[in-house]
Order: structure tokens, then C-alpha cells, then sequence
């Protein structure tokens, strides 16, 4: 085959700070770290949206989620959009869906959806073009907790399974490996839910063991210094980091067996971070939040890992990354091009260094906590919100005020929140004209900052 197979390990809640080759000191993540070293590492990739439903959109359609209106959680993905599923096979792949999919139901936040897939099986029309193997469930930790639970083939079987959850999610997706007679080139979409918290236990949770494995972490220093829950709750993440990365080996040993390792791209992401409710006390937020709705790098920066064909021997890129890339990547390593139809960039041109001399930073939208904006560069943190308006209750707005300011270059972990600092004003002044300009050219609004 001349175009290679594409594995998309994605997942939940993750950190960037949890993988070794990101400054983890725990042997957390050995083989995520070994595939660092063969591929490309994006050493500051960010998220467009730290919320699963409307990140999920994003990396499936390569459009905002003001743009697909999946802006906040228990929003279904619209059963006319293209997706990359779609061009896919379209191009002649096959697909496979494993895991989490959560862009089925459509309802108010907090609420019993009126359209409700949460715990049954998610019809063909609204699997967003994925029509081959699927072992799903529209909101995995409905139908499971850490150690079993259930999900639904492609005929709408429930499939139940007993043991950690990552592991037989896993299971699944060695399944399909195993099954394909390679007559076609595929992409298989594995979507883990952890380190994601379990809702209905309110409590992370890691392969037994996990608490004695890492009673001796060190907590990331924003952890430490505005509280939360982190310090009861860390050992139980990473636990379940590590066991995202020994199945990472399984997949990677499969595909050596079956021979396909050296035709195969495997991409390794996050939807977002967690921030251990550290975040989510400040006077403006309006809406609901409890471990990602912000614009700080704990919710927004994520791992990105891309290993395989040109991506192989990449190095550590240093620029800036939206993860809203992710779609138009995954189509051009199948040699699919969609120019302007989606948003951001072909994530190869980082490693062959052709945006250097372009601004270097990303754009996120906010949503549930409030409505907000935000530019990330290498220096600043810039982000606005819009008063009086729950983020979980409109998608967008033309009038925003002022919200967070930080320099990184004196404080790293976004401790000390200068925005009403006069001695940054121009600086303000700058950040506030490119988010605007951001906000023009991603929502088509005429946006006003004060």
C-alpha cells in the first residue's frame, strides 16, 4: 500500500506534564517517551477548546465549535457534517471507532438529554461517517466505570467487558488490528477516557495499586500553590497515565506483528489538561467547571506526539500548536488535501520549519465556565470574557472585558494575574488587537474588548 495506516491515541484529561519527555519525573510513560524519540514531539501544543464534546468536534470536522454549534458539552455533532471519517473513506480507507464518542446527545447541561444516547447504543446516522468497526459508547463513563463496564458495535450489539477499562477498551482496537486483511490502508480512532475522573465517583481512578506506585510524585507547581484536590487525587492520575502508555505498547507490539508498524502514522493527543479545580474560583466565571473550562496551561496544554512516515525522525518542535490542526494533519498524511475547508494547519510543515516567520501562537475558545477568548504566545496569556452570560447557554458574543493576563517569562505556572498592571498596557493593547483579529477571522464577529 502506498498510503499508510493512521492510529489516533487519544486521550482525556490529560496533562502534558504527566509523559516524561515533557518534564514528568516518574516512569510514567516509557513508551510514549521511546515513540517521542522516533517521531516529532510538539513540545507547546494547546488545545482550541478544553471541554471533551466541543474538542471532539473539532478534531473530527477541523471546524470551530462555533462554527459545527457543538460549543459546549451534550450538543450532537450535526448529522451533515464532513468529517474526517467521511474523506477517509472516501479516499479508500477503512475507519474504526474505538471508545468514547460523546457527539450523540443533545441536551441542556445537568439535564436528562432530549436526545439521549448516553447509555444506549449511538444509531449509524450520528457515528459521523464512521461505517466499518465501532466499539462505542456516546459517553463512556456512563456505561462504565474504571474497572468494567459496556459499549456497542456497529450493530448495536452491547459489547460488556470486565477488567480496568483501559485495558479492554484496548482489547478492542487490538481486535480490529488483528481482524484487518489490509486491502486497504485504515485509520482507527481509539479514544480512551482516561485520566478523565469517573463523574459519578467524583475521584479519579488508576489501576489498583496506583496509590502506593506513586505516593511519591511531585506536584506540578501550580498544583501546589492554589490547592485543590490535587494532592488527594495525583496518584490515581498518573496511575492511569501509566496505564494509557502500557497499552500504547500493546498497540504498538500488534503492529509490529502484523507486520504494519513501518506503514502505520500514530498520533498521541488530548483533547485537554486538568486542573484539579484550581481554576474555577474567580469572580467571572458564569456556568459550570470543575477540572478544564479555563484558559490556563494546566487545562490548555496538552501532549501531541506524532511518529511515523514524515514524522518520523522530526525532532522537538518548539512553535506554538493548536491541536485544532488535527484533522487537516491526519488528512494530508493520507494524502488528502482540503485546503481552507478546515481550520489550522498541516502539522508536518512544523517540522519542516515552514511557519517560522509567522506569528508564533494558538487561539482557543472557552466555553460552560464562561463565555471566553484566549491568545496563548511564548511570552503572554491573554483572555476575555463576556459578563453576565453562561458559558454553557450561548456559543458566542461581539462584546468581551478583560479577563486574565500573564507573563510567562516571570511566572511560568500563571500564579500572579496582572491584567489591571499599567506597566503592561501596550503590551494588553497588542494582545487585545490580535484577539480580535482572531475572533474576526474564526467567527466572523466584529468583536469589542474593554
Amino acid at each position: 500500500m502506498s498510503k499508510p495506516n493512521i492510529v489516533v491515541y487519544f486521550s482525556d484529561q490529560q496533562r502534558a506534564d504527566t509523559i516524561g519527555c515533557y518534564g514528568q519525573p516518574l516512569d510514567i510513560s516509557p513508551n510514549l517517551d521511546k515513540l517521542a524519540a522516533e517521531g516529532t514531539l510538539f513540545e507547546n501544543a494547546f488545545s482550541p477548546q478544553p471541554v471533551c464534546g466541543p474538542c471532539r468536534a473539532i478534531f473530527q470536522t477541523g471546524k470551530y465549535a462555533t462554527d459545527t454549534g457543538c460549543f459546549r458539552n451534550s450538543i450532537a455533532l450535526p448529522p451533515d457534517s464532513k468529517t474526517i471519517a467521511h474523506y477517509l473513506e472516501s479516499g479508500g480507507y477503512n475507519t474504526a471507532y474505538v471508545g468514547k464518542w460523546h457527539l450523540a446527545s443533545t441536551g441542556n447541561l445537568e439535564e436528562k438529554p432530549y436526545q439521549d444516547f448516553q447509555k444506549i447504543a449511538v444509531p449509524r446516522e450520528l457515528r459521523g461517517g464512521y461505517t466499518g468497526y465501532w466499539r462505542g459508547s456516546d459517553v463512556l463513563e456512563f456505561t462504565s466505570d474504571g474497572y468494567g463496564g459496556f459499549v456497542f458495535d456497529e450493530n448495536n450489539n452491547k459489547c460488556e467487558f470486565d477488567g480496568y477499562r483501559c485495558d479492554c477498551i484496548t482489547d478492542y482496537a487490538l481486535d480490529f488490528i488483528e481482524k484487518d486483511e489490509q486491502k486497504k490502508p485504515f485509520m482507527l480512532f481509539l479514544s480512551h477516557i482516561e485520566p478523565h475522573h469517573q463523574n459519578d465517583a467524583h475521584h479519579y481512578q488508576g489501576p489498583k495499586g496506583s496509590e502506593e506506585k506513586y505516593k511519591n510524585f511531585v506536584l506540578p507547581k501550580d498544583l501546589e500553590v492554589l490547592g485543590g484536590d490535587g494532592r488527594e487525587e495525583y496518584p490515581q492520575y498518573l496511575g492511569q497515565c501509566n496505564s494509557l502508555d502500557n497499552n500504547l505498547g500493546r498497540v504498538i507490539e500488534e503492529l509490529k506483528a502484523k507486520g504494519i508498524y513501518d506503514n502505520t502514522v500514530i498520533i498521541y493527543v488530548s483533547d485537554h489538561g486538568s486542573h484539579f479545580n484550581t481554576r474555577n474560583k474567580d469572580a467571572h466565571l458564569n456556568g459550570y467547571d470543575d477540572y478544564k473550562r479555563t484558559c490556563h496551561d494546566s487545562a490548555l496544554k496538552v501532549p501531541l506526539i506524532i511518529a511515523g512516515g514524515k514524522f518520523n525522525n522530526g525532532g522537538v518542535v518548539k512553535r506554538l500548536v493548536s491541536t485544532g490542526s488535527l484533522a487537516k494533519t491526519i488528512l494530508s498524511i493520507a494524502d488528502i488535501d482540503v485546503g481552507d475547508e478546515m481550520i489550522g494547519e498541516n502539522l508536518l510543515d512544523e517540522v519542516l520549519h515552514l511557519h517560522d516567520n509567522e506569528p508564533d501562537e494558538i487561539y482557543a475558545q472557552i466555553s460552560e465556565s464562561r463565555l471566553g477568548r484566549c491568545i496563548r504566545t511564548n511570552r503572554y496569556l491573554y483572555s476575555v470574557y463576556a459578563p453576565h452570560i453562561n458559558g454553557g447557554e450561548r456559543a458566542s458574543t461581539n462584546e468581551y472585558f478583560d479577563d486574565y493576563l500573564y507573563d510567562m517569562e516571570s511566572d511560568p505556572f500563571q500564579l500572579n494575574n496582572i491584567i489591571d498592571d499599567e506597566s503592561y498596557s501596550s503590551i494588553k493593547e497588542d494582545l487585545r488587537a490580535r484577539l480580535i483579529k482572531w475572533i474576526k477571522e474564526s467567527e466572523n464577529i466584529d468583536a469589542t474588548i474593554q
